[in-house]
């Protein structure tokens, strides 16, 4: 056994290393993306891993592994659930030989996200197991005991960790790194795998059949515990366990619901020796509902009474204000913190020197009054340059702007996507939009990496998740593929060629892609690409603003005057655009 302080997604990393695990498969999307690249980081690894191009592709790859008795880790983030929920509903009709444990990370407060999900209502709508962590400790130990409890009963477990869990550090118990040894094997059984209308009804009834012996389960592992100490009880769920923990009297009793579904007959009992209970979890009223079906007459507290928000994550100082609204003792006050005054915001913004800082000027330029579906991805902060009017979901821009296109609206319909969410769910948008015949342009940001999860490749970057050399898939023949006749691939970099393709594009019928191709500046970096920083020749500069409002944030004003600071990645767009040529790279005017 060793102890050591490790960022939670370092902790679930390991467990799956103590399982140990054979097979993992995911889609980057924050907070998850670290435990696989932690994984393929492993010096000797036993298993294997792959970043995969979506979710569905992911857990499918991970069930079919399943199926042949291996164990198999699939992770993506809530908003990536949707795109796997397809094969989730039937995995828990097949169900599996090898476990399957699927890795769904949350994200209250939407830190990194466009909305905010419970996945523990996939658990219940698919009927699978879920895992609920309280703490760093227990997301390590619950990850290590859901491989076992898959193959116990048959069934995929979604384990259910948040972005305090994924993104906080603490110490941790480990145990030994274990070697497999396993092999897969597939054995053909149509009447399990095989999901026709006279195998579904049987194979569903089995599945219901599972349920009970189920709940009793997760009670005898201890992740569902009470301890009865007085009249009034909370009952709290994941995270909240943990704050609750803190502030919570010995004379409140306290129940602790880490895994789903709940045994209604040991959660009844609980409940009916108290006079009120208070239900404490993070977004969802999932917890609630089910105490409020065993309750009767006992008043339950909770989001449906109006103490409990239901948006937003929590912390002890609001768990201690839920408490209190709602009558419950606390053993601690925590005063209200007054906001630093006079700190200027720190919004998000795109990197001095990045790629798509430049595609979205040149957008600007050339379209103007156009609308700009755009997509998921760190282009998404193309917002502050007025190139985003909406965002959806993975792949939405260019079937939102196809929809747009065909409603009437006379301007001019310039969606914006990058190279890793076209490859997840691009070319099915953009092959309708050729076949329905819409008029609009598609400008594909390949910064040649998928930059806002952490650098991860994908199938355009010529190599796999383990670093070997494949051959790259090809944007171009993609859409030349997909019935789109004008396909031209820039480097942004360049704007008088980007400008040009652009205004080509504006000219011509029909779907236009425009491929803007130039590496993630952080990537070059790292790569060791350096360019010589840029400056401002102060007796040319006529303070006309025009470098500041690029936005780069490199560019700053120092008394009339602008300036180029460290920060500068000698990308050359702000010396492409002065109107004076007072930009000139470093040590020449």
């Amino acid at each position: 056994m060793e102890r050591r302080y490790l960022l939670g997604n370092e902790a679930i990393a390991h467990a799956c290393l103590e399982s140990p695990v054979d097979f993992i498969c995911g889609y980057p999307g924050t907070p998850s993306s670290e435990v696989v690249d932690i994984l393929r980081g492993q010096p000797e690894r036993h298993y294997y891993i792959e970043w995969s191009v979506n979710e569905k592709v992911a857990l499918e790859n991970a069930l079919g592994a399943a199926w042949c008795g291996i164990r198999a880790l699939c992770t993506m983030k809530h908003v990536g659930l949707n795109v796997a929920a397809d094969p989730l509903m039937t995995s828990s009709y097949t169900g599996v030989t090898g476990g399957l444990v699927i890795m769904s990370a949350d994200d209250p407060f939407a830190h990194s996200s466009q909305n905010e999900q419970d996945s523990r209502m996939y658990a219940k709508f698919a009927k699978v197991p879920c895992f609920d962590p309280c703490s760093i400790q227990e997301a390590h130990d619950m990850v290590r005991d859901a491989f076992g409890f898959s193959e116990e009963t048959g069934l995929p477990v979604l384990f259910r960790p948040t972005t305090r869990i994924c993104h906080s550090k603490g110490d941790v118990t480990l145990g030994d790194v274990q070697e497999s040894g396993r092999t897969g094997q597939f054995n053909r059984d149509p009447r399990q795998y095989v999901v026709i209308p006279a195998h579904t009804r049987v194979l569903h009834k089995k599945l219901n059949e599972k349920q009970a012996t189920i709940k009793k389960r997760l009670v005898e592992l201890g992740y569902n515990k009470a301890e009865v100490r007085g009249r009034d009880a909370v009952i709290a769920s994941g995270i909240a366990v943990s704050y609750v923990s803190e502030i919570i009297p010995s004379t409140t009793s306290f129940a602790k619901i880490g895994a789903y579904p709940i045994d209604e007959t040991w959660l009844k009992e609980f409940v009916s020796r108290h006079e009120r209970v208070l239900v404490i979890e993070e977004l969802s009223p999932f917890v609630e509902e089910e105490v409020l079906q065993v309750a009767g007459t006992i008043p339950v507290f909770g989001k449906k009474s109006g103490n409990a928000p239901y948006e937003g994550e929590l912390s002890p100082a609001a768990v201690g204000r839920i408490m209190k609204s709602a009558g419950f003792a606390t053993n601690m006050d925590f005063p209200v913190a007054d906001p630093p005054q006079d700190v200027p915001p720190r919004p998000p913004i795109l990197c001095a020197g990045c790629m798509h800082r430049a595609a979205f000027y040149a957008i600007k330029k050339v379209f103007r009054e156009g609308i700009f579906p755009s997509d998921i991805g760190c282009y998404t902060l193309g917002l502050q340059l007025g190139g985003v009017d909406t965002t959806i979901c993975m792949g939405a821009s260019i079937t939102v702007a196809s929809g747009i296109a065909h409603s009437g609206e006379k301007r001019d319909v310039v969606c914006t996507i990058g190279d890793s969410t076209f490859l997840h769910t691009g070319i099915q948008g953009l092959m309708n939009a050729v076949y329905n015949n819409a008029t609009m342009t598609v400008v594909i940001l390949d910064n040649r990496i998928t930059a806002m999860t952490g650098h991860q490749p994908n199938p355009s970057t010529g190599i796999t998740a383990c670093g070997v050399p494949i051959p790259p898939v090809s944007l171009e023949s993609i859409c030349r593929s997909c019935g789109v006749s004008f396909v031209e691939t820039v480097d942004p970099y360049n704007l008088t060629l980007m400008v040009n393709a652009l205004k080509e594009a504006k000219e011509r019928p029909g779907v236009k892609v425009v491929i803007a191709r130039h590496p993630c500046v952080i990537s070059a970096r790292r790569a060791g690409i350096s360019r010589r920083p840029y400056e401002v020749d102060s007796e040319k500069c006529t303070a006309c603003g025009t470098c500041i409002r690029f936005g780069c944030p490199a560019i700053e004003v120092a008394g009339e005057n602008a300036v180029i600071t460290s920060g500068c990645s000698g990308c050359s767009l702000c010396a492409q655009i002065c109107p004076t040529g007072a930009i000139t790279p470093g040590g020449r005017k």
